[in-house]
C-alpha cells in the first residue's frame, strides 16, 4: 500500500470538494487535522492540516510543485468527467488534454494547488 502525504488548508473543505467528486474517507485514520482519502484498496491519501503536516519533521511549506499525483481513469470520457467534476467543486481544471498514442489526460489544481493527473491510457 502507499499512503502519500500532502499539506491541505482546510480538512473539512477538502473532504467536502473530495466527496463531491464521488471519493471517500476511511475515518479510522481521520480527525480534524487528517483526512484520509481512499483512492483504491491499495493506495489512500493522507490531507493533513498544513501545520500538522509540517510538524512531522519540521519541514517549511513549499513554495513550488511538490508532487504531480495521478489517477487513472476508465475511459477518455471519465477524464473529461473527474476534471469537469473537479472544477465544479472549486479546483482549477488546467483544460489541457494530452494525447500521446494510447493515453489520453487531463489535470487540475484541488483546492490547495496540488496537481492530479487524470489519465486514461487503451490496454
Amino acid at each position: 500500500m502507499i499512503f502519500p502525504n500532502l499539506p491541505v488548508a482546510d480538512v473539512a473543505r477538502v473532504r467536502e470538494f473530495w466527496k463531491s467528486l464521488g471519493f471517500t474517507f476511511n475515518d479510522d485514520f481521520s480527525d480534524e487535522n487528517a483526512a484520509c482519502l481512499v483512492i483504491n484498496d491499495q493506495a489512500s491519501v493522507m490531507l493533513l492540516q498544513s501545520d500538522y503536516f509540517h510538524s512531522f519533521h519540521k519541514t517549511q511549506p513549499a513554495t513550488g510543485t511538490e508532487s504531480l499525483i495521478c489517477l487513472t481513469a476508465t475511459s477518455r470520457a471519465e477524464v473529461d468527467e473527474l476534471c469537469s467534476k473537479a472544477a465544479a467543486a472549486g479546483a482549477t481544471d488546467t483544460e489541457e488534454r494530452n494525447e500521446q498514442g494510447p493515453m489520453y489526460g487531463g489535470s487540475f489544481r484541488d483546492l490547495d494547488g496540488h496537481i492530479w493527473e487524470v489519465l486514461w491510457m487503451e490496454m
